[in-house]
């Protein structure tokens, strides 16, 4: 049924209601506690089958692959076969038992890294698909492990969640659902009472709604799709190629020295056995005299082939890779490892990665004065007001809301919605609000719920004497447009004059050049609710918020070794330029003579003006996925080695088309993450660096290595074979 959409059978089954009777669920209390492993029994775990893991013996013969080895293998066997032959046995098995010693001490350090590092990919792996969902059981709201959601559990939705299993729609506003990773159709889908139906690891793009889990785990629409999925095998990395390039000339050389030494050794016995006159007798003494040129040819070539090679490599990649572990960055593919250490330009995100992703208000304009955060032991906001105009405040930030402010297990307040929302919610607890009683002193009549077009809210709310009252709130340029009142000074309600309008306009722009992301809080008294759409103009202006999210700590610093290492930092955000310019400045990426450009002008240009400046962008605000894609693509054809960080399904492109994807642990989407070469697991841009570092180090070790084994063999090289042909 909900495999098909088929909304016919759902309406002759009765409906949403009507299936949660037969799953023996109330859709206001949820499920209770003691019906979980019945019901886990029946109707299975929210599980995704998993590969299994490669055993230590397939981890064995990959490292038999190594071309180094094979020539070695084949050396042994051919060493103990002349050597049996010439020198009996056991003596004639030393030789090459000690190769094979050598080869089986190289597989076993190289398989057993390997196999080391398999197991801690797959816990990080795990660790990664920890997922959080908020659902309604016993008649309280809580959060679970998305692995502990069952069949018959009501799970709340907002925006920027993942659905977290395949059910049916039950209430909810303007919900809009981004279906890409599973139909690959851009358009969002409007999920409602008509299409109610709802698929496993989709995600929200718009609203909020309650959902009735109908099918979890394998049997749900994304784990059929896991079923097909064949994982294809692992590409060489770049230093594999390279270092199987050198070790196939060097195996050439030894080869061509080894067949030159018998040519050599045949040539001077052929010639000794025509001057005593013996050419035409030969005995059995003479084949194993040649028998032994010949395994004096396989020394040769033995001494040739730098044998520590793959061992040195496998070290310093598996001491890499259990570096960066410890340092939160997954590695999926060791080309990445080595990639990073070349890059030569990290495009970066600003929210989560340079800053904490966690936002808080930091400044309010309110009665025409601007108050600002007072950090330390406890951070509060020390405002005076009058009565009437906190309350109309307070109305407006917790019944104005899609999020919720609830009580734990332990009693500890916890604020559950998106970053924007909580900054402001938290901001009414520091003015001493309650959000249950504010709840219950008024009933909301309606809800106009946020959108990315109108980027605002409404509520409607029924006044205690009478009337209604209307609260809205969203981005400034758009809800400062709709007011024609401002509360002043002394409390009072004032028409909304040119000078006031070119005040505020000053404090908003003020705002947003400290990099503060502002909202405009607004009300209007109506005396009855309006049968269509909440009014869009005739509001009144009560305060200002400005919304930091703040620059996480080190990163300043980190940028400055990406800098000094010879990488340049550019970011990539969606955010205004103003914001985005004060972020880049906070993080020493924005600097003298670099280049802050909107999406918009960056995707109108030229190709040839856009090549021109490309060098100089230090900031890109207000860009589209589009944009990120077309400026990697073309820092690539510039030349440079271009590492993306990506948290979002929109971001997959430009983490494809880079050559490092790196992509958030904890704001990113399963599709980012698909695409990208590194998980960072902590979201950290400090974290970044550290791969690059740890990249950086790899090679060196390598090289260093590669120096130091090719100046032994090239010298033991010539002396045998300077001393097979003289002696």
């Amino acid at each position: 049924m909900v495999r098909n959409h088929d909304t016919k059978s759902l309406s002759k089954n009765g409906g949403v209601e009507e299936l949660a009777k037969k799953l023996s669920v109330s859709l206001s209390e949820g499920v209770t506690s003691s019906e979980l492993p019945i019901r886990e029994k029946i109707f299975g775990e929210n599980r995704y089958a998993e590969k299994p893991a490669r055993s230590f013996l397939m981890f064995v013969w990959e490292a038999l692959q190594d071309i180094t080895l094979i020539i070695l293998m084949v050396c042994a066997v051919v060493s103990i076969a002349v050597g049996v032959a010439t020198e009996g046995f056991p003596k004639g098995m030393y030789d090459g038992t000690g190769i094979l010693l050598s080869i089986l001490l190289v597989v076993m350090v190289t398989a057993i890294s390997d196999y080391k590092q398999s197991l801690q990919f797959i816990d990080l792996d795990r660790e990664k698909k920890k997922i959080i969902v908020q659902v309604t059981r016993d008649g309280n709201r809580q959060e679970i492990s998305i692995h502990d959601l069952v069949v018959g559990d009501v799970v709340h939705l907002s925006i920027g969640d993942q659905v977290p299993a395949d059910g049916i729609f039950i209430s909810g506003y303007n919900l809009e659902i981004d279906e890409s990773s599973l139909s690959g159709e851009s358009e969002p889908s409007h999920v409602n009472k008509e299409k109610p139906f709802l698929l496993s690891g989709t995600k929200v793009q718009n609203g909020s709604a309650k959902m009735l889990v109908t099918t979890v785990g394998m049997r749900t629409e994304w784990g059929k799709l896991m079923e097909t999925l064949v994982d294809g095998g692992e590409d060489e990395t770049p230093l594999q190629v390279k270092l199987n390039g050198v070790a196939t000339i060097i195996g050439k050389i030894g080869l061509s020295f080894a067949v030159l030494t018998f040519l050599v050794l045949c040539v001077r016995f052929v010639l000794e056995k025509a001057r005593s006159g013996s050419f035409t007798k030969w005995s059995s003494e003479d084949a194993l005299t040649l028998l032994d040129y010949f395994a004096i040819s396989v020394t040769i070539i033995v001494v040739a082939v730098p044998e520590g090679l793959p061992l040195a490599v496998t070290l310093s990649l598996a001491f890499a890779m259990k570096k960066l572990m410890s340092d939160r960055a997954l590695v999926r593919h060791l080309a990445a490892c080595e990639t990073m250490g070349s890059s030569t330009c990290i495009c970066t995100d600003k929210t989560g990665t340079l800053t904490t992703n966690h936002m808080v208000v930091n400044k309010v304009w309110i009665c025409d004065k601007i108050q600002e955060r007072k950090e330390g032991n406890e951070e509060s906001f020390e405002l005076e007001l009058q009565e009437e105009v906190k309350s109309i405040l307070l109305q407006g930030i917790f019944q104005n809301t899609g999020s919720e402010v609830v009580k734990d297990k332990d009693g500890n307040t916890q604020i559950l919605g998106s970053p924007t929302e909580r900054a402001i919610l938290e901001f009414g607890l520091l003015l001493g609000g309650d959000f249950v009683e504010q709840r219950k002193e008024n009933k909301i009549l309606k809800i106009e719920p946020f959108n990315s077009n109108k980027k605002k809210m409404s509520v409607l709310i029924a006044l205690p004497d009478g009337g209604a009252r209307a609260l809205c709130k969203g981005a400034s340029e758009i809800v400062l447009k709709m007011c024609e009142n401002v509360v002043d000074s002394n409390g009072e309600t004032v028409p909304l004059t040119e000078e006031r309008i070119t005040n505020l306009s000053d404090v908003i722009e003020g705002f947003a050049s400290e990099a503060l992301r502002t909202l405009c809080l607004v009300y209007k008294d109506v005396d009855e609710a309006p049968s269509g759409d909440l009014p869009d103009g005739g509001y009144t202006m009560v305060a200002v918020v400005g919304i930091k999210d703040p620059v996480r700590p080190g990163v300043r610093e980190a940028v400055q070794t990406c800098q000094a290492a010879g990488i340049t930092v550019r970011m990539v955000t969606g955010d205004n330029i103003s914001t985005a310019k004060a972020i880049a400045k906070e993080c020493g990426i924005f600097t003298e003579g670099g280049l802050a450009i909107e999406g918009s002008q960056f995707r109108d240009l030229p190709p040839h003006e856009m090549r021109a400046i490309i060098p100089k962008i230090q900031v890109m605000a207000r860009s589209l996925p589009l944009d990120k894609h077309t400026l990697v693509s073309n820092l690539r054809k510039i030349g440079e080695v271009v590492s993306v960080t990506g948290d979002g399904t929109n971001d997959a492109p430009a983490l494809h088309e880079a050559d490092i994807g790196l992509a958030m642990g904890i704001a990113g989407t399963e599709v980012a993450k698909e695409s990208a070469d590194v998980i960072i697991m902590d979201d950290n841009f400090k974290t970044i660096v550290n791969v690059a570092r740890w990249g950086r180090a790899v090679y060196i070790n390598i090289q260093k290595f590669v120096q130091f084994q090719l100046t032994v063999n090239v010298v033991a090289l010539i002396i045998n074979f300077v001393s097979a042909c003289i002696t």
